[in-house]
């Protein structure tokens, strides 16, 4: 049964499917969400669930419990993953049974409530899933535009049509970036580390600022990555690791229209995790085999990585990341480039704070 709300038309309304085995939970979880002005369905199991999904359009959220006699809610949450990958999904479970619910965000589950529910509590998950659901919607629309459409809007740009396209890729990566939490702002203080540190190096003002660039796109890539795989807290596998590497290639690709002009952006997009001794992606580089741009990139990069709060690792001190800098000088970075970098920013901290030496 569907329920509207009084002088609210439905097609304003957000769409949410409450699944579960209990009736009165489920007739008390719809009437809270219809107080709280969405336009809500209900289904007794996941097969009447996904055959009411078949019929109905635009639903944003599902609501569903894990137990329940057929097939199960966490079997639910893989057809619909596979099926309505811009459906949010939340867990119900009850307070003994969290590890379940834990178990069911790594399968792509949106967040988990526990029986009893609350009706702040409810509020409070539903607009928080809603709010991630429709950011993930538009990183996917971001992508498709970008991934799959850029090399075959744009083949040659003049002047003027490239700054316009630097400025979109530019906005993509503030979008990206400001997904999470964990990467605000990262390539902005990239950039401003790699241009002092070619400064420092004593390289031209205009190369400087291609390295600039350079620094701010480096992860273009990982519009292409998937959230599931960017945010993961702990390990990755080896399936999640490979396509982290590649938002090195798939970000080449997706600046190739700029090689003939921004050569060193290319350069620092494909090249900035090699590593001297050859240990480093895409193509186990060695040495000066690397490009210079993506050289200085890849410390400064490091650098910011290990001072920002990340998904997979601790925040370090800018001193521990220093210390760790010049343990691997020579192996994994160019010596001429940590020492240039440190000396560009003696006092590391935010670029902010934190300005090259004149």
């Amino acid at each position: 049964m569907t329920h509207t709300v009084p002088l609210v038309s439905a097609e304003s309304q957000i769409r949410v499917l409450v699944v579960d085995d209990d009736r009165p939970l489920r007739e008390t979880l719809e009437r809270l969400l219809v107080r709280q002005g969405y336009l809500v369905s209900t289904a007794d199991g996941a097969e009447s669930a996904l055959a009411l999904l078949e019929r109905t359009e635009d639903v944003s959220l599902i609501i569903s419990d894990i137990d329940m006699p057929g097939r199960s809610g966490r079997e639910l949450l893989i057809d619909l993953r596979l099926l309505y990958p811009d459906t949010a999904v939340i867990m119900l479970t009850g307070r003994r049974d969290v590890d379940s619910a834990v178990a069911c965000l790594t399968m792509g589950a949106s967040d988990y409530l526990a029986k009893p529910v609350q009706s702040s509590e409810l509020r409070a998950r539903v607009e928080k899933a809603l709010t991630n659901r429709n950011a993930a919607v538009e990183m996917r629309r971001l992508r498709e535009r970008y991934v799959f459409d850029l090399e075959s809007q744009v083949r040659v740009l003049g002047s003027r049509n490239q700054a316009m396209f630097l400025a979109q890729v530019q906005m993509a990566v503030t979008m990206l970036e400001a997904k999470s939490r964990y990467t605000k702002g990262h390539s902005d203080r990239v950039a401003v580390y790699a241009e002092g540190t070619a400064v420092r190096m004593g390289l031209s003002a205009d190369f400087a600022m291609q390295i600039r660039l350079g620094g701010q796109l480096h992860d273009i890539g990982k519009i292409g990555t998937r959230d599931s795989v960017l945010n993961k807290e702990g390990s990755l596998t080896s399936e999640e690791f490979a396509e982290i590497r590649r938002h090195t290639t798939d970000g080449e690709s997706m600046l190739s229209v700029l090689r003939e002009d921004h050569p060193e952006v290319l350069q620092i997009v494909r090249s900035h995790h090699e590593r001297l001794d050859g240990s480093g992606f895409p193509d186990g580089l060695r040495g000066e085999s690397i490009p210079l741009p993506a050289r200085i990139v890849c410390v400064v990069d490091a650098f910011d990585a290990m001072t920002s709060a990340r998904s997979y690792g601790q925040v370090r001190t800018p001193e521990w990341a220093v210390k760790e800098l010049r343990r691997v000088s020579g192996t994994h970075f160019d010596p001429n480039v940590v020492n240039a970098f440190l000396t560009a920013f003696p006092n590391l901290g935010t670029p902010e704070r934190a300005a090259p030496n004149s």
